[in-house]
């Protein structure tokens, strides 16, 4: 029995008909989701919804009680199987033989084996190497901004947000300029597999669309094995973490194909969806546009206005689990082998947590109490990484642009069909150079 359930918020008329018909796979629900999310809360916060096959974890406490038990629900057993008509079977299969390799999930897995992989994986992101970076995407971010300053227009997402991260992860990654429109295709393929809104014959698609990408990152790391350069696939490719018997272990060929992929397309497509969620919120939102020109120059308050963005506007919406064993969550006792998503879009917007969650405050007392990163041993790795370049982002176009305004109806924004990300397809606006 759910001993909160009491204590929950009446459900008006408006709410109990979202609980029966809607879904999270509806387009209209993706590009408006806080209703929903509200109705799941107050009244089934573990919500089956029977379009997706999974259910729905949506309150803050209960996203972190399963972050925290990682050997109840495993984020690898979430994706086995769970193809349209054996897709993802098929899927995989087509990556081993297309692709040159069918690597796991290797930050998937509850630990011992992903504390394995975290501890070689970090030595990608340390904070002096993070730290480095900052006045070479400071370059990036201002040469493209500069590029349409004097247009007076453009689209936030294709001209800038994509263009900023992609090209910041091939630097750092060590892979080849001008390959912006292949490696954006590559990641939006990826980003579907995991979108939970593909038929089987897209996702055999795109599985053909990742072996191209798996090909190319395979030639570039047997590269590296030989030839070492300063980039993060020579430090995957090489790298080794003392065990306490004094031994080294490396990873596994498949295992850092796995982390190399999971680097480019994290390292870009989440990201950008954030900076683009940062236009869009610049353009719509004048008190927000108003409070970045306010705190620009005041580095404390730049990062918290970050924090506040990432829990504002989450760019990753949801990502999976599957229970390992009958657990209950929200009151429902849920089997052994449930899909579930922890939808942590719902858990930043619930006001119990975060009072008025609608509201853009940086001064909120618990602002590090957000999910948008994820929790627990599968925290995302690259964190501080995707903090810097959206701040980064934020700090250079608030220098060089004002008046920031959306330049179609806000009704007509289009999102990407998928429950993993809330990511603006296009985002045309208007501005004018800042003097």
């Amino acid at each position: 029995m759910d001993t909160q359930a009491a204590d929950r918020p009446q459900l008006t008329d408006a709410e109990r008909d979202l609980l029966e018909t809607g879904t999270l796979a509806d387009p209209g629900v993706q590009a408006q989701p806080h209703a929903y999310y509200r109705a799941m809360r107050h009244g089934d916060p573990a919500h089956f919804d029977a379009k997706l096959g999974s259910w729905l974890v949506t309150r803050h406490e209960d996203i972190l009680a399963v972050q925290a038990d990682p050997l109840s629900s495993g984020a690898h057993r979430a994706r086995r199987g769970r193809g349209a008509g054996g897709g993802r079977a098929a899927s995989r299969a087509s990556r081993g033989e297309r692709g040159g390799a069918s690597p796991p999930d290797a930050l998937g897995p509850a630990p011992p084996y992903h504390t394995r992989i975290r501890k070689l994986m970090e030595n990608a992101f340390t904070a002096h190497r993070v730290k480095e970076l900052e006045p070479r995407i400071a370059a990036v971010v201002a040469d493209l901004v500069e590029s349409v300053a004097d247009k007076g227009a453009c689209d936030a997402v294709t001209d800038i947000a994509i263009p900023i991260t992609i090209r910041i992860i091939v630097e750092q990654l060590g892979l080849d300029h001008g390959m912006e429109d292949q490696i954006s295709n590559w990641s939006k393929a990826v980003t579907a597999q995991i979108g939970a809104m593909q038929s089987r014959d897209t996702m055999i698609a795109n599985a053909h669309v990742i072996c191209e990408l798996q090909q190319y990152l395979i030639a570039k790391m047997k590269e590296r094995e030989d030839n070492p350069r300063e980039d993060m696939i020579s430090d995957i490719v090489h790298a080794k973490v003392k065990k306490a018997d004094g031994t080294e272990e490396t990873l596994t060929f498949e295992e850092a194909v796995s982390l190399v992929r999971a680097l480019l397309i994290a390292g870009n497509d989440t990201t950008a969806t954030a900076i683009g969620n940062l236009f869009f919120l610049l353009a719509t939102r004048s008190e927000v546009a108003q409070l970045l020109e306010e705190v620009v120059d005041d580095d404390r308050r730049m990062n918290r206005f970050v924090e506040e963005l990432l829990r504002n506007e989450p760019p990753v919406r949801a990502l999976s689990r599957a229970t390992t064993k009958e657990t209950v969550l929200g009151g429902t006792t849920l089997p052994a082998g449930a899909h579930l998503l922890l939808v942590y879009g719902s858990a930043n917007d619930q006001a119990e947590v975060f009072p008025e969650p609608r509201k853009f405050d940086i001064e909120r007392p618990n602002l590090g109490r957000h999910v948008a990163f994820g929790g627990g041993v599968h925290r995302c790795v690259g964190l501080a990484l995707a903090r810097m370049e959206v701040k980064v982002a934020a700090r250079e176009v608030a220098r060089r642009l004002k008046d920031i305004k959306l330049a179609i109806p806000v009704e007509d924004v289009q999102y990407l069909p998928t429950v993993a990300t809330r990511t603006i397809e296009s985002l045309p606006i208007t501005f004018k150079r800042r003097a």
